[in-house]
């Protein structure tokens, strides 16, 4: 602890990402990156946004970029708010519509951000325990609260609930926002973006981090009602006016200008859990229902942590997290066929030498 920092700064747990090593090459299945590049489109808008214009900012209200958004979804630019990732996304909406006066709500196991965004804001969390099978329990939901988060697919459970209960979840709390975090709808979900058109409370987060190949560029937006977009533009332009660059906007507006190349690598992945999920399975490992670009794993016999360390000696990086009811899971992204074939080959070694 420095002498330097403010009391803020001394207290806060920071979240910690998936490591990135650098001592030798490893197959990277620990991040939920996408194993396929971005599109040729959007790798050429770049290339033609890299020019003598970058000595100028960027539109600090990013309007082309919303209304590509608003159009994809149907909804208008006064809906749509883009920002720095998803990750940035929801640091502003915890800023903007959670009071300190009322509790917060998620599940108990859950995306590790949130915990962050409600001590850096001050905020009251109360953490609503995933049932045994890991779902959401809706009905523990309906009680005194200040808003509500909930990531669907849930992570690191992967885990997809259906529309209706965010539906009848929206329509019990009419008074407080219920914040649904999508950053891997994309993967087998339909996305609770019309909601937004029957409920104002309701705020939609989406990512380009992992459908779009693009975690390397930073573009999250949200769709809500044209106050809770008000809103989130109040917190951002009390940060950061110019939150996207001049390239990121570029990549973003083309990503959407490519559907069959999105399709196709999201139907890629797809097609890789479903076949990675029933080999695991096979092997004796339990795999919740996926419907997102990881599986979560765990095995009766072979401890998660043993298996992940072991896993990292062969160069295969996998997430582990070591904290309450799932320090016996493994969260693993889903790569290439190839990559995929790696691990599961790594797997079958480490299971068969514990026999």
């Amino acid at each position: 602890m420095s002498k330097y920092w403010s009391p803020l700064a001394a207290s806060l747990v920071p979240y910690v990402p998936g490591e990135q090593p650098k001592d030798k090459k490893y197959i990277k299945l620990n991040t939920n990156e996408n194993p396929y590049p971005p599109s040729p489109k959007v790798l050429e808008a770049i290339r033609e946004a890299a020019n003598a214009d970058l000595r100028l900012y960027p539109d600090p209200t990013c309007d082309a970029l919303v209304r590509k958004i608003a159009d994809y979804y149907g909804v208008r630019p006064e809906q749509v708010f883009v920002g720095n990732g998803s990750d940035e996304v929801l640091a502003f909406a915890f800023g903007a519509f959670f009071d300190p006066a009322d509790p917060i709500l998620f599940p108990d196991i859950t995306y590790s951000f949130y915990k962050v965004y409600a001590e850096f804001f001050g905020l009251k969390a109360e953490l609503i325990p995933l049932d045994e099978r890991f779902e959401v329990p809706f009905e523990l939901f309906d009680r005194e609260n200040g808003g509500i988060v909930l990531p669907n697919p849930n992570a690191p459970t992967a885990i997809l609930a259906p529309l209706d209960a965010f539906r009848g979840l929206l329509a019990r709390n009419p008074d407080h926002v219920v914040m649904i975090d999508e950053a891997y709808i994309d993967f087998g979900g339909q996305s609770a973006v019309e909601l937004v058109k029957e409920f104002p409370n309701a705020l939609v987060v989406q990512t380009l981090s992992k459908s779009r190949s693009l975690a390397g560029i930073r573009v999250g937006f949200a769709i809500g009602s044209e106050e809770l977009i008000e809103g989130l533009n109040r917190v951002k332009n009390s940060f950061n006016s110019y939150t996207l660059d001049r390239v990121a906007l570029a990549a973003a507006i083309a990503s959407f200008d490519d559907e069959v190349y999105f399709r196709t690598t999201t139907e890629r992945v797809i097609l890789t859990r479903e076949a990675a999920s029933d080999k695991l399975r096979q092997m004796g490992f339990e795999v919740t229902d996926s419907r997102a670009n990881f599986v979560f794993i765990s095995h009766p016999a072979i401890a998660a942590k043993t298996l992940f360390e072991q896993l990292r000696e062969k160069g295969i990086l996998v997430r582990y997290f070591n904290q309450p009811r799932i320090d016996n899971h493994l969260r693993v992204s889903i790569g290439t066929d190839e990559e995929m074939d790696a691990f599961l080959t790594a797997l079958q070694e480490i299971v068969a030498a514990r026999r």
